[in-house]
């Protein structure tokens, strides 16, 4: 296919490369000057279906691929070299628009964590003040919390029976509960706050898109597939993408924002040649930059469930979706289909916690959710994901060709750590979500085991079933790294290291993941990126 250039009067100041939740963001934030043209391109449609807005949707989204990028695992060594499947975004607001809505910042030590590891600037007390930009919260706005972000944050409208009997339950277990994990204390369980409002989604294309899309100098392509970055002297001059049939050459006058996430984002780069020079020249790649930290430093929480049959049928297994779609669409957004599905969950410190942190992650379903929901069991019941916050194992990704077309090669390397820590974790995860189902408050629903098949599994036991069933639950991370040193892949300006007018600005960039969802701090990563780029700070933007 002939490459042509654009149409001469569409010249732009910035690019940004995927309309997911950074991407959205900048796409916003930049075109907030009417004196700068920002083109924002995304390799999937318009965000027009019904399920992407009605929060329970989300359970008919797993198989929908036209709005996932479908990705699996090469095989997992650790894991029986079972193929795991990573479900990313494909549509605008990425995977904002397909995930659980749950918000959540993850603790201060985090983000301190990432400036003793290089990423300057980017400590607690920096990033908060993107964080209270973004957020709209409905309980209102203090210290810690922003209350008229473009990102709405609300209480759950639909509690399901069943997600109060496991917040009973964790009680009873001796783990007390939190009505805020993002506020002074994110230990205990409680129901989560969601990115939902009136009852409806609010992803990334929602809180930033539909404020900004009817501004003359933001341009928003679907459908467009971009097949590399080109470069001029060192500098990104552009991209060469794909859509309606044809394939275009755009510069960019000022800068290129990769927006593409943890998988994409170093395939890009290395597609467009930044990257290992040994990987590139073995795929035919001309070496624009030799960077071997590109797609390396991957990091991912892998989840363990424990799925129970429920002798009453309250579960959302066996519900009608018509009668579902009925309630919400005509009583104002509200019954079942505004439920998030993982309406409940939270946080507790192991024995084997090395500081003061959560080291543990619930997301309480009720429903059976067996291999991401793909997998339909007959009856009713609920399920209890457990992760481990701080895997110390680190994967990466590859390149399968020098063909945009092709999947990049995806070794998560779970339970790869050299001294076995991250699985001694995951069998502490399967434990203590045992010991929380085990309470007298699941006395009425408690039916049979499913997943563990037994309930007094030795911890041998538990570490093989582990091996046969754990799963991503959507956190990838760290692959285009920020730091100070030269293996970094961007600098804290998160700048791509060795080459001029290109960023990376998504869950890439982060050095370690957070302790929790990464949905929020993805979104605080490009409002701070854009006050960068604009040459802000925070108190100059009222944050």
């Amino acid at each position: 296919m002939a490459v042509r250039p654009a149409a001469p009067t569409q010249a732009f100041d910035y690019i940004v490369i995927g309309a997911g939740s950074a991407g959205c963001v900048l796409a916003n934030r930049l075109s907030e000057d009417p004196d700068v043209r920002v083109l924002l391109l995304e390799a999937g449609p318009r965000d027009w279906h019904p399920f992407i807005h009605m929060p329970a949707g989300l359970a008919k989204l797993v198989n929908r691929k036209g709005v996932n990028w479908d990705y699996d695992t090469a095989p997992e060594p650790q894991l029986g070299n079972r193929r795991l499947w990573w479900p990313r975004g494909k549509v605008l607001g990425g995977s904002s628009s397909i995930n659980a809505m749950c918000y959540i910042r993850g603790v201060p030590a985090d983000y301190d964590d990432w400036a003793t590891l290089g990423a300057t600037g980017w400590h607690w007390d920096a990033v908060l003040p993107w964080f209270r930009r973004s957020e709209g919260n409905a309980r209102g706005g203090d210290a810690l919390h922003g209350g008229d972000g473009p990102l709405s944050v609300s209480d759950l409208r639909h509690v399901n029976p069943l997600s109060r009997a496991f917040i009973e339950a964790a009680g009873q277990a001796g783990i007390p509960h939190n009505d805020d994990f993002n506020g002074h204390d994110q230990l205990g369980v409680g129901l989560y706050q969601v990115t939902q409002r009136d009852g409806a989604r609010c992803s990334a294309a929602v809180a930033y898109l539909e404020p900004a899309k009817a501004r003359p100098n933001l341009s928003i392509v679907t459908g467009a597939q971009v097949n590399r970055i080109t470069f001029e002297g060192g500098r990104a001059s552009g991209v060469v993408y794909a859509a309606r049939g044809g394939a275009f050459h755009q510069p960019a006058a000022r800068e290129v924002l990769l927006c593409g996430g943890a998988i994409n984002s170093p395939q890009l780069l290395m597609l467009s040649g930044v990257g290992p020079a040994a990987e590139l020249r073995r795929h035919g790649i001309k070496v624009v930059h030799d960077a071997p930290g590109v797609g390396g430093n991957l990091q991912d929480h892998l989840d363990v469930c424990t799925l129970w049959h429920s002798t009453q049928r309250v579960s959302y297994d066996r519900m009608s979706d018509l009668k579902v779609a009925f309630d919400y669409f005509l009583r104002g957004h509200r019954g079942p289909g505004s439920s998030n599905i993982a309406e409940a969950g939270g946080f507790v410190r192991s024995p084997l916690a090395p500081d003061e942190r959560a080291d543990i992650q619930f997301h309480f379903v009720p429903a059976m959710l067996d291999d991401h929901g793909r997998h339909r069991l007959p009856g009713d019941g609920y399920t209890l994901h457990a992760c481990f916050l701080r895997p110390r194992s680190r994967g990466r990704i590859a390149l399968a060709s020098g063909r945009v077309g092709d999947k990049p090669r995806i070794e998560a390397n779970y339970l790869s750590d050299e001294d076995g820590f991250d699985l001694r974790m995951m069998v502490e995860c399967a434990k203590v979500s045992r010991d929380i189902l085990a309470q007298r408050a699941f006395d009425p629903y408690r039916g049979a085991p499913i997943f563990p098949a037994r309930d007094d599994l030795s911890d041998a036991e538990l570490a093989d079933f582990i091996r046969a069933k754990a799963e991503s639950v959507y956190h990838p991370v760290g692959s285009c790294r920020m730091g100070s040193d030269d293996e970094a892949v961007v600098d804290p300006q998160l700048r791509v290291r060795g080459v001029e007018g290109l960023r990376v600005v998504d869950a890439s960039v982060m050095p370690n993941l957070i302790g929790g969802n990464t949905n929020a701090p993805t979104i605080m990563i490009a409002e701070r990126a854009a006050d960068l780029i604009r040459g802000h700070t925070a108190s100059t933007q009222g944050a």
